[in-house]
This record gives structure tokens, sequence and C-alpha cells, in this order.
């Protein structure tokens, strides 16, 4: 859209830019709840307190708590004897708790609830003899994690529609799905209705599996991007929910940038643009939304809007040994 004047700079008016907020967008209960322990860890324990992976996919969230004295390593061997360790909100194999006790290490699980509930299913589809399908993104944490609840061989990862296509299980053989929390409702549904058409036996989920936040946040970016000439997802680019939220304003014809600090956004971006939406995935917290309203406030007269798609009232339980 063409803005109704010419542009000026300095101390002259600015041209208009509506500015169109998400929400939700931004912190869940799953990563409220995963820096709190990592924060009430050190509160206990004192400072290093180390953390298997980044705590969650935000750079700003893990520089932060690395500030208050957080370690973070990739694997157990690299925390010394005798210091707290964290595992990260996307979950873990059972064989990193495991070793922990194993060295009688004082640890932590940060693993979001609603991932936990998936790695309970897992074990029950097993139990009853299933073979498990999930649906998922190769090399994820969160499927690593979830891949490390059964016996290797017992899980096969989809990814894809085709992938469906190329599975070769007999006909009649016991099989269940279940799905990583953070994918695009949309391609999951389509993959689901896939898998139901070739092994019309296959078992689903009690409940979904993609989680409220995910499911909340590409309903936001749903309702904002046909409004917007231009959307900006903060998030980090290994963040598998801020990617879907590109991927949603994408779909709704909506040009749309990944983002991860206000930084990163060029004046040049503006040009023929009247109309912004943003939104942030759920490990970006809210203050680099401002950040990136400050940042449009520089160079056009903003006019800011938030449209509200849900209402958030989830919190989660601390472990009961922070609580105590």
């Amino acid at each position: 859209m063409n803005a109704p004047f010419p542009e000026t700079h300095g101390s002259a008016q600015k041209l208009p830019l509506k500015v169109l907020i998400a929400a939700p967008r931004g912190f869940c209960a799953g990563v409220d709840r995963a820096i709190e322990i990592v924060e009430r860890a050190l509160d206990r324990y004192g400072a290093p307190v180390y953390v298997r992976h980044e705590i969650v996919h935000n750079r700003y969230v893990v520089d932060a708590l690395r500030a208050k004295g957080a370690i973070f390593v990739e694997e157990l061997d690299e925390v010394p004897e005798g210091v707290p360790v964290v595992f990260s909100a996307h979950g873990v194999p059972k064989s990193v708790p495991a070793e922990a006790e194993r060295r009688q290490m004082i640890y932590v699980d940060a693993t979001c609830p609603l991932v936990s509930k998936v790695h309970r299913q897992a074990e029950r589809q097993i139990e009853a003899g299933r073979h498990i399908l999930f649906i998922g993104h190769k090399g994820h944490p969160e499927v690593i994690g979830t891949f490390g609840q059964v016996a290797e061989g017992e899980m096969t990862l989809v990814e894809t529609v085709d992938d469906v296509d190329r599975l070769e299980f007999p006909e009649g053989q016991e099989l269940s799905f279940l799905t990583q929390t953070t994918l695009s409702v949309d391609d999951t549904a389509d993959i689901i209705a896939a898998l139901k058409i070739r092994y019309p036996q296959i078992v689903a989920p009690k409940a979904e599996d993609i989680c409220y936040a995910t499911s909340n946040r590409q309903a936001a970016v749903k309702d904002v991007a046909p409004e917007a000439d231009l959307v900006l997802v903060i998030g980090a680019p290994n963040s598998s929910n801020s990617l879907r939220l590109v991927e949603v304003a994408e779909r709704c014809g909506t040009p749309a940038r990944l983002i991860e600090r206000a930084t990163e956004i060029d004046e040049s971006w503006l040009e023929g643009v009247a109309t912004i939406g943003i939104s942030a995935g759920a490990s970006a917290p809210e203050l680099l939304v401002r950040e990136v309203v400050d940042r449009l406030s520089q160079w056009r007269a903003v006019e800011e809007r938030t449209i509200i798609s849900a209402e958030e009232k989830m919190v989660f339980k601390l472990p009961r040994q922070l609580m105590e």
C-alpha cells in the first residue's frame, strides 16, 4: 500500500505505520516454568548451575541466565562433579537422567509438562504393542528426547506427506501416531489425514499433541497477516514454533521475516508498507516485542493495535525440589 504523503526525515512529520500485534504471542507456560526453574536453582544452589542444551531457544534469554551464573553445555560429561544441572524444556532421552543418577548428580528436569505428556503416551503405546509413527522434524531436541523414551526401532519419524507414501508396514500391523508439540497445525493435519488413509487401523493420541501455545500463536498470526503488508516474527532460527509462524503468515499471502532482535530490521523493509504485523515465538520475551515497536517508531508514526484471538491462563507447577 502506498502512503498518502511523501516521506520526510529528522524532525519533520513521519509517514504513518499501523502496527498490528498478535495475541497470544511470546512466552508460554512451559517457557515461563523452565526459566523460573533455572533462576530458582541458582538461588537454591548458588552459581554455577549447569544447563544441558539451551533452556529454551532464545539467545536473549540464554544470555540473561548466563549472566546470572548459568553455564550451558551440550552433554552431561561436560558437567563437573558436585554441581547441579538442569535439563532443557525440550525434554531429554531416558538415558540422560539415568546417567545423572549413576553419577549421583543433583539434577532438575525443566521438560515442558506437555512434552512429558507425549513421552508418557509413547511408553503406553509401546506397552500396548504398537509401533509409533512420530510426526516431527529430524534433529530437533524434542524429537531426540521423545525417541529416547523407547527402545531403538520402536518409533519411526514422519516429516512430510511424502514420507507417509514411503512407509512399508504390513496391512494390519498395530500402529499409533504421536507428534512434536511445536509443529504447523495445518501441515500436521495433512500428514495425519494421509496416515489414516494409508493405515485405517492407526491409533490416535487421546488429545492433540501440538500444544495450546503453538496452536494459539498460529491462529493469532492468521488473524493478523491478511491485514498486513509485512509480518515480523520475533524468534530464534532454531525455534520450531517461531519458524512455523513465519510459514503461517506466508500462507496467508503476506511476506514475513524471522528476526531475533530489533536491530536486524532495516528501514528499507518499510518501503511501500503501511501495515506491519508482529508476533513472537513461545521463547521470546515481551521486552523484544517492545524493542521492535520502538525501532519502527524511529522511522514512522506508529499507530499500535493488539488483535486478540485467544486468552491464555495456563500455569505449570514447579518441580517439588525447588518448592521445599
